[in-house]
């Protein structure tokens, strides 16, 4: 069974920046598609960013030019890097395979406020 360990979260003031990593075990990585999803407080969880097997990643309109995935899989790792956060950007944060498994990690929590 794959596992996901999600880090990096944080308090951060708008226009900052974090790092969120996604440990991942299993034999699978380097064959699977894999995303970040976030969830605000009283909404549902959408996707935020997916990347391919091969590197190919995708954003949503959102976080376009502000959001950058990533992959390494000799180490099994997803990331996000968040530049320029909004305080919009506040939620809750999961990595999981795309699309999702039926079960999630405990996610990270990313709150951009002054």
């Amino acid at each position: 069974q794959v596992q996901l360990v999600e880090s990096g979260g944080g308090l951060v003031q708008p226009g900052g920046s974090l790092r969120l990593s996604c440990a991942v075990s299993g034999n699978v990585f380097r064959s699977i598609a894999m995303a970040w999803y976030r969830q605000a407080p009283g909404k549902q969880r959408e996707l935020v960013a997916s990347i391919t097997s091969g590197g190919k990643t995708n954003l949503a309109e959102s976080v376009k030019g502000r959001f950058t995935m990533s992959r390494d899989n000799a180490k099994t790792t997803v990331y996000l890097q968040m530049n320029s956060l909004k305080s919009e950007d506040t939620g809750v944060y999961y990595c999981n395979r795309q699309p999702p498994l039926h079960y999630w990690g405990q996610g990270t929590q990313v709150t951009v406020s002054s």
